[in-house]
């Protein structure tokens, strides 16, 4: 993880009866603008990386899009599936202001990390075996 990249925290994030992901706070393309990357439970891939935020009615938001980048040629299906399943390809996710918003922030980072896999794996269960 992070490939020698700039790191300024990590954390392992664990909810009860899921899977725990690493979040590290991360120079992700080496030019002073710090990401959220999300990795995998086991390591192997990233789920999302963030690092666009919105000003919304005095609240900040996480914005992220999803653009799926497989190299299969169903990329297509993917998205069509997780805008017709999630209402849209752009996540937005307000930053908690206190501890007292913090468990929803985990739990919506949560949902977009389900969200994500679920699309990416979408053409494999519709595939005939």
């Amino acid at each position: 993880m992070g490939n020698g990249k700039p790191i300024i925290s990590a954390f392992e994030v664990a909810k009860l009866g899921q899977d725990s992901y690493f979040f590290l706070f991360i120079d992700w393309h080496r030019n002073d603008n710090y990401y959220l990357v999300i990795y995998a439970h086991d390591k192997s891939t990233t789920i999302a990386e963030l690092n666009r935020t919105i000003d919304e009615d005095g609240a900040t938001l996480l914005s992220w899009k999803y653009n799926p980048l497989k190299r299969d040629g169903k990329n297509d299906i993917r998205k069509s599936y997780f805008k017709q399943t999630f209402g849209t390809t752009t996540i937005t996710i307000p930053l908690p202001t206190s501890i007292l918003n913090t468990e929803t922030f985990l739990d919506q980072i949560y949902k977009l990390c389900h969200n994500r896999i679920r699309a990416d794996r979408i053409v494999e269960i519709f595939e005939p075996t």
